[in-house]
């Protein structure tokens, strides 16, 4: 298994994460929820985060921005992404400790994510309804889970409000 460098996304990268996304995905729905992010208050510089090959090139990808449990700040794990000849590989892995790593020296406390239930408990996400967190939308229950970065700071309950180009 390759070993992969992981950094924050820098200007450079968008066409890279843009491609990314658009390998990744069956719409380009994803790409343009980030380019969309990307010009939102929810984005946080450093939460953006590419693991990359032998030449640099990014072929991962996950992105943290900011949403509230409630009134309580946290963050949003979407999208993450590999291309498709890196699937299997660890690199989106990479990606998302990489990011979940960055949030934690920043301080952040919470993490949620509505994504595939099988995925994420890799990274520590239970179900978010354990914790009494919901969405005012409909969704499987195991799809959305959630993380605490600090064991000193119990997950908290309530709504997920996500930044205003996710929709919801």
């Amino acid at each position: 298994m390759p070993h992969w460098i992981t950094r924050a996304e820098t200007s450079a990268d968008i066409p890279a994460v843009r491609d990314i996304n658009l390998a990744a995905f069956d719409t380009s729905a994803e790409a343009d929820l980030v380019d969309a992010l990307r010009e939102d208050p929810s984005w946080i510089e450093g939460l953006s985060l590419v693991s990359t090959d032998e030449d640099g090139r990014p072929v991962g990808y996950a992105l943290l921005t900011r949403c509230h449990i409630d009134d309580v700040p946290a963050l949003c794990l979407a999208p993450c992404a590999v291309r498709p000849e890196q699937q299997n590989s660890g690199a989106c892995s990479a990606a998302v400790r990489a990011a979940l790593a960055a949030a934690q020296d920043m301080g952040e406390h919470y993490v949620v994510v509505l994504g595939h239930p099988a995925y994420y408990p890799r990274f520590g996400f239970t179900r978010a309804s354990a914790h009494g967190i919901g969405l005012t939308i409909d969704v499987p229950d195991e799809a959305l889970m959630a993380l605490t970065l600090d064991a000193d700071h119990p997950l908290p309950a309530g709504t997920v409000r996500y930044a205003a180009p996710f929709g919801i």
